[in-house]
């Protein structure tokens, strides 16, 4: 089984775990009980703080930092027992940061094959789930829970325990401070523009899942009242939510404390057209 290839200008932890055939570069370093899964590519200038572990397979490009604490001005001197635990195959590339969670005990999180682009950044406690794509600068603040195959566009940043449910997609530059349902696209200010229906194709999601989707997104947000009300109505009528990726954007209503975004008013709306991810 290879060893693992480290540079000689590297500064690793003696109680530091790595892997087979993991690489090294340069002027990197990993902290005290640090755990790298094999096969891991560390680039020059990365930083694997104490007690983190990753998977098999990631790719950390430069001055990436992936256990940094929490952003608070006044910080639990206890934070340190948090974890950092990334999944396998994920790619960070240059200047991304990950923080430890804010108290003991707690975790940030991140799934399976991601890609984070230059200088995006997860704040403390976040749970950002499997297949997850981040580009150039976006932004999610602590304790944001992210579902699977969501995209976060470029420059957007998303507050503080906010939901992005399965599939979603929240456009460039956009301000997310309201959970955005499944499978919807996000744009601008909390404003809901329709359905991620390009993304869902990508998948290769049938024709009768799509329909179903269309039909649960009218029925929730082109309803007359609130979109909990409406949603939870949609639940009780046996046309909608026949298929499992209905059901999951209408259960998504029925969680959540930050409330949802909006469809859009006052200016062109994609309705459920859709938009690219």
């Amino acid at each position: 089984m290879p060893n693992p290839m480290i540079h000689p200008t590297a500064v690793i932890s003696e109680t530091a775990i790595l892997g087979s055939d993991v690489q090294v570069g340069p002027y990197c370093i990993i902290g005290a009980g640090a755990r790298i899964g094999a096969g891991c590519r560390l680039e020059p200038h990365a930083i694997i703080r104490e007690g983190c572990e990753v998977g098999e397979g990631c790719l950390i490009d430069s001055f990436v930092v992936i256990g940094g604490e929490a952003q608070m001005r006044v910080p639990d001197p206890t934070a340190a027992g948090g974890q950092v635990v990334v999944g396998a195959r994920t790619i960070f590339r240059e200047g991304v940061t990950v923080h430890r969670p804010a108290r003991a005990g707690g975790s940030t999180v991140i799934g399976n094959d991601c890609f984070f682009m230059a200088n995006t950044h997860i704040a403390h406690d976040c749970q950002v789930s499997d297949w997850v794509t981040m580009a150039n600068g976006a932004m999610l603040g602590g304790h944001v829970h992210v579902a699977p195959y969501a995209f976060v566009g470029g420059g957007a940043g998303v507050h503080q325990f906010v939901r992005l449910g399965e599939n979603a997609m929240v456009a460039g530059n956009a301000a997310i401070s309201y959970d955005v349902p499944p499978f919807s696209v996000a744009a601008d200010r909390n404003d809901i523009v329709g359905l991620n229906l390009v993304g869902l194709r990508r998948r290769g999601f049938s024709s009768e899942v799509m329909a179903d989707l269309k039909r649960c997104f009218r029925a929730v947000y082109h309803g007359s009242g609130n979109v909990r009300e409406e949603a939870a109505k949609a639940v009780a009528d046996t046309a909608l939510g026949v298929t499992a990726q209905g059901q999951t954007f209408l259960g998504f209503f029925a969680g959540g404390h930050r409330g949802f975004g909006h469809k859009r008013r006052g200016r062109r709306s994609t309705d459920v057209d859709g938009a690219d991810s």
